[in-house]
């Protein structure tokens, strides 16, 4: 199947056809909806941040980017490949293209980090142990981690074990990289370094990177376009240059922008005032005072009482 052609408010960073595209993606859990008609593309060889506060979806986005849940409505292409109407055979030939650097690293404690790292060549190359040990020791260096391939996680700091992680979703030479918050939990120089590696990879090995994070420091460092979800919706998808134009506005100016432009700019310069914390305050507080008064006569105790008062 080729290419599908560009949805309508989603803009490209080259004129190459987009290697991820999600169009008018829906997901619910139960009663409430998570994703909320959501499109974007990326494009080869760029680096696409997709940020937004807790609760805002970007980890279910995510999720259905990779295939790991089904969205309820819309599709997700990858590579051209529809992975919603994948069966599961076909969506793994398409995972063995990507990968992905999880939040914690994921590694195998019982497993060294040569052994993590050479687990996905074991498992889906026919290579040779002797090739897969000096990929393995490649990759290694390309993160700068060596000198520690007969290390345990539990010998080596957060910092490594992401690295490790990394070296990890590069065994098979991925053209994408998915990465879930990689500077989570990490101290600031740990972080730049991190920041740094992302970078270099995407230059040097021309993979595309999608990377979902709130360290704003990391996603202006590191980004070419940017991607800004609040609950569910899709506020925005812009380059870089126009998310810090949008972040250095003047604060005598702030009145004159749109809502969704307030609130994108509080949450990239981390404000304490502005439209996401007046919406909090205007809901979360009444919201929950009536609720316990409406509901007082409707609840049941979790535990009946031993006694009865006499």
């Amino acid at each position: 199947m080729s290419d599908p052609t560009p949805g309508p408010g989603v803009h490209p960073a080259t004129d190459a056809p987009p290697v991820i595209v999600v169009r008018d993606v829906v997901k619910r859990f139960g009663d409430q909806t998570v994703l909320d008609g959501i499109d974007l593309e990326v494009s080869p060889g760029e680096t696409m941040v997709i940020m937004g506060g807790s609760g805002s979806g970007k980890s279910t986005l995510l999720r259905v980017m990779i295939g790991s849940i089904p969205p309820d409505q819309g599709e997700v292409f990858l590579f051209g490949q529809p992975i919603t109407r994948l069966d599961e055979d076909g969506l793994n030939e398409v995972r063995k293209r990507f990968g992905i650097l999880f939040q914690s690293g994921a590694l195998f404690n019982s497993m060294t980090i040569a052994e993590n790292v050479a687990l996905p060549l074991l498992e889906h190359t026919p290579l040779a142990r002797s090739i897969i040990d000096m990929m393995v020791k490649i990759k290694l260096e390309l993160v700068g981690l060596r000198e520690h391939a007969d290390k345990y996680p539990a010998q080596i700091s957060g910092g490594m074990k992401k690295r490790a992680g990394l070296a990890r979703a590069l065994s098979l030479d991925p053209r994408i990289l998915f990465y879930d918050e990689p500077s989570a939990g990490l101290d600031p120089v740990t972080s730049a370094e991190i920041d740094r590696l992302i970078v270099d990879l995407t230059e040097k090995m021309g993979v595309t990177s999608v990377v979902v994070t709130h360290e704003m420091d990391s996603a202006f460092t590191i980004a070419n376009r940017m991607a800004m979800l609040d609950k569910g919706r899709m506020l925005r998808v812009d380059s870089r240059a126009a998310f810090e134009r949008l972040r250095d506005v003047p604060a005598d100016e702030v009145a004159a922008l749109p809502e969704s432009d307030q609130l994108i700019r509080q949450f990239l310069r981390g404000d304490p005032e502005g439209p996401i914390t007046r919406r909090k305050a205007a809901t979360n507080y009444a919201e929950d005072l009536l609720g316990s008064v409406e509901n007082e006569h409707e609840r049941t105790p979790a535990v009946e009482p031993s006694r009865i008062a006499r």
